[in-house]
Order: structure tokens, then C-alpha cells, then sequence
């Protein structure tokens, strides 16, 4: 198995986890609040991973359009945990997390225009697979 699906895989479970971790975290306490607690908790976390990991170059030049889409990235990251957190509080763990996984298709087809990625059968069959099983879930 290659290493980026070993570490898909592993992405995938801490996604789970963050679901589950967070619905049980809500109760009593602002969505939006958690989420920025939550960030503040990753950042910490992340700043010390790459401090001991030896990632941390303060040397190094990023142009001005990979900051730029960094930027962007993180601002998309932090709007869609805000509307997760929204949703987890008010829903259920498995309906929120089935919804949230669309973003696979959403991904195809925005990659489709914007870094001109092709859809093939097996991806339009597995991006629709996807959304019908999305749907499965919430449905009752």
C-alpha cells in the first residue's frame, strides 16, 4: 500500500474521531467558540509538531501566490469547521459526517475546473456512490 493512502486512511479516522470528540464537546457551549478554541488547540499542536519534527524554516520564500492560496485554504478550512460544528451540535454525529464527506465530490468537480483534473467512469460512478450514500444516511 503506498504511503498516501496509508495516511488518507489514518485522515480519515481522526476525522471520526474529531466528530465524535466534538458532538460530545458541544453540549452546553457556542459553536463558534469551540471551533476557536478547537483551532487554537491545533495550531498549538502543530507549531510544536514541526518545532520537533525539525519542519520549521524561517528561511524559507513563499511566493506570493502560494501564500495567497494558503491563505485562502485556511480561510476555507475555518469556515467549514465553523459550519460543522454547527451542524454536528444541532444533528447527528453520522448524518453531519455523511454530508460533510460530499466534499469529495464537490472536490472532483472543482478540480475538474479549476487544475483541469478529468472525470473518468469510475470517478463519476464513485463520486455519485458517494453522494447516494450521503443522502442514505440523512434521510430517515
Amino acid at each position: 500500500m503506498t504511503t498516501w493512502i496509508i495516511y488518507a486512511l489514518l485522515s480519515a479516522f481522526f476525522a471520526a474521531l474529531v466528530a465524535i470528540f466534538g458532538k460530545i464537546g458541544l453540549k452546553g457551549i457556542d459553536t463558534t467558540f469551540a471551533t476557536t478554541l478547537r483551532s487554537i488547540i491545533m495550531a498549538a499542536f502543530l507549531v510544536m509538531t514541526s518545532l520537533a519534527l525539525g519542519k520549521f524554516d524561517f528561511h524559507v520564500s513563499l511566493s506570493g501566490k502560494a501564500l495567497t492560496f494558503i491563505i485562502l485554504s485556511g480561510v476555507a478550512g475555518a469556515l467549514s469547521w465553523l459550519f460543522y460544528f454547527s451542524a454536528l451540535k444541532n444533528g447527528p454525529a453520522s448524518g453531519v459526517a455523511a454530508l460533510d464527506r460530499l466534499s469529495v465530490v464537490f472536490v472532483l468537480v472543482l478540480a475538474l475546473f479549476f487544475l483541469g483534473e478529468h472525470f473518468t467512469w469510475k470517478s463519476s460512478i464513485g463520486a455519485f456512490l458517494i453522494a447516494a450514500g450521503a443522502i442514505l444516511m440523512v434521510i430517515q
